[in-house]
């Protein structure tokens, strides 16, 4: 089976509250359906200082959003698409649905 999703790939929302964004995969929870992507479901955070020296305050930062709110952008039709698999050289590779590219 191929990852439909992984790290470092660009995506875009296509649901909720972010409809629209975009930015790249910061880290993949599959058995939880859950991304983390850049600069995308910012919320607020307020830390306490837990040690001497350090500083607390209100911090903004990246939450979890569901996996099948986002479509990964096909690096060659630069555009969000849905994943086919393909065999390719003995390996199971990502295919872009629209333009059939290998990605």
């Amino acid at each position: 089976m191929v990852a439909r999703i992984k790290r470092n790939d660009t995506v875009q929302v296509v649901s909720g509250k972010d409809k629209g964004k975009s930015g790249s995969v910061i880290k993949t929870v599959p058995k939880k359906g859950k991304v983390l992507v850049k600069d995308v479901a910012i919320i607020t955070r307020h830390v306490k200082p837990r040690r001497q020296g350090e500083t607390g305050g209100i911090k903004k930062e990246e939450s979890f959003i569901d996996i099948s709110n986002v479509m990964p952008v096909c690096t060659s039709c630069n555009k969000p698409t849905r994943v086919g698999a393909t065999v390719v050289d003995n390996a199971n590779k990502r295919m872009c649905k629209r333009c059939k590219e290998v990605f």
